[in-house]
């Protein structure tokens, strides 16, 4: 397993590592679905046993992941396996679950909830605490605060390295020198590379920073995998983010259907090759640390690992961003 430095900081994550999204299983937060359906504690023990003993070192979690459901479960899981937590980068976040609390961004609701997270993971820190979103308030006025709480958790000892995620350039653009932190992270992909490219905006801002970018939803949710059917799009429970999301649907799997032809064609079909080639194109840039893909048994974590000797050349890149541009 390769590992890549993350920004400033001195700590090294496994160039794959796992996201623990789908270990929070179905949850709604807000009224809103916000969860993955059919996961096994005992499958995902499995799959952890199986990504440690590969050299994954790095998982990354929120505190809205099943509303404390996923941080629980992987302290769980570690210490059914004989391993201790300290011995990894763990990553979880603060955002997303308001509380009673006026915004998520209020500073004792950030202390409160990293509180509850040491709690919930069998911490005494985290490596890496983001602040999960780019929303602070209308004027941004939560944001001063934000930035401050954070810098102190540095200083106590309860945050090794701070991070920021959004879901804008502008919202990154924003943020940053605010938060000054050492790792980014958004949704980076094949299909989304709006915040990894060199000459974005936002990878301007990484450049700049020597901030490091860690990407999730590498495979698209699946949809990367070519394994749905335009004819007959999956159905999902309720609670199951997928339900409701657009490119689960038959008229966006359609319009992608061609697109993942041609990878097939050129890579092949099987599931574990496209996956290492959709993960590599976005290594292959230069201020990403990692992809964290999700998991929910040792089969995908096996599948993801694949990457690891997955090579892309000049001529693959641009053919690849070639096809991607026929999209739109």
């Amino acid at each position: 397993m390769n590992y890549r430095r993350l920004g400033r900081s001195d700590l090294q994550v496994s160039e794959i590592s796992l996201g623990c999204w789908t270990m929070g299983g179905k949850n709604w937060v807000e009224n809103h679905m916000n969860g993955w359906a059919d996961v096994d504690e005992d499958e995902v023990t499995t799959a952890l046993k199986l990504a440690v003993d590969r050299g994954v070192n790095h998982f990354d979690n929120a505190d809205v992941y099943g509303n404390g459901r996923a941080e629980r479960m992987l302290a769980r899981c570690l210490k059914k396996l004989g391993l201790r937590s300290e011995d990894y980068i763990i990553a979880t976040k603060v955002g997303h679950f308001c509380g009673t609390a006026e915004h998520s961004y209020d500073p004792l609701h950030i202390r409160q909830q990293l509180e509850q997270s040491l709690k919930n993971l069998q911490r005494e820190y985290v490596d890496i605490y983001y602040l999960h979103h780019g929303d602070f308030g209308p004027q941004g006025e939560w944001l001063d605060g934000a930035a401050a709480t954070l810098n102190a958790l540095v200083q106590e000892g309860k945050v090794r390295v701070k991070g920021q995620s959004a879901y804008t350039s502008e919202h990154f653009a924003r943020a940053v020198p605010v938060v000054r932190p050492a790792v980014l992270q958004s949704i980076g992909n094949i299909l989304c590379p709006q915040f990894f490219l060199p000459d974005s905006s936002v990878g301007r801002l990484l450049e700049a920073g020597e901030m490091s970018f860690v990407a999730f939803s590498p495979l698209h949710q699946g949809v990367l995998l070519g394994k749905y059917n335009p004819h007959c799009p999956p159905v999902f429970e309720p609670g199951d983010i997928r339900s409701q999301d657009p490119k689960f649907k038959g008229p966006e799997l359609n319009r992608l259907n061609p697109f993942l032809e041609a990878m097939k064609s050129r890579f092949g079909s099987e599931l574990a090759r496209l996956a290492a080639v959709a993960m590599r194109y976005v290594l292959n840039h230069p201020r990403v640390a990692c992809v964290i893909p999700g998991f929910r048994n040792a089969r995908q974590v096996e599948q993801n690992l694949t990457t690891e000797t997955q090579c892309l050349s000049e001529a693959d890149m641009a053919w690849i961003q070639n096809e991607v541009t026929k999209l739109t």
